[in-house]
């Protein structure tokens, strides 16, 4: 999806392996302390994401918590455990999945937004993708994330939706 004049390098080829802490209240500020990161070690133009499940009914919960909300280790089937208890006898299970990129472009950050809306099942269903996934159907759609294959998903995804303002903004570039 990037512009041909992007060359895209991984953190591993910067010799950059250790997780970065995501300690911000919101996803703007973990997106964007994991940017500046990046940035910092390198000098180079890069971005960095951060996605949240946010519940209605739950007032934006697990939201920046998403990865975490079971515990301090990342566990998805005991976040969807805990999830789907939380919402236990709630008519309302409207959702969204949003990320939040940030990207660091010659001494600038600059913010793109992705969003799905949906709702979550009263159970997991399908094996594909991660986190939330099998709980999760999208707007207009029978099937959760995790029953569609990662192709379908990526046409649709917060993520995806994300990336391609990304892209759009990079090649006026």
């Amino acid at each position: 999806m990037l512009p041909d004049k992007i060359n895209l390098v991984s953190l591993d080829e910067y010799g950059i392996m250790q997780e970065i802490p995501e300690t911000g209240d919101t996803l703007e500020e973990n997106a964007l302390i994991k940017c500046k990161f990046v940035y910092n070690k390198t000098g180079q133009a890069c971005f960095a994401d951060d996605t949240g499940l946010e519940v209605e009914a739950l007032n934006g919960r697990p939201g920046v918590y998403s990865a975490r909300y079971a515990s301090l280790q990342k566990n998805d089937d005991a976040n969807i455990q805990k999830l789907l208890v939380e919402l236990e006898g709630k008519e309302n299970r409207k959702a969204r999945f949003r990320t939040v990129i940030q990207l660091a472009w010659d001494d600038e950050y600059y913010i793109f937004e992705g969003i799905v809306n949906g709702h979550i099942t009263n159970e997991p269903i399908g094996f594909s993708g991660f986190g939330y996934d099998p709980v999760f159907i999208p707007e207009g759609q029978e099937r959760t994330f995790a029953e569609m294959e990662l192709s379908e998903k990526n046409t649709m995804s917060h993520r995806a939706r994300a990336f391609e303002k990304l892209v759009e903004w990079l090649g006026g570039r």
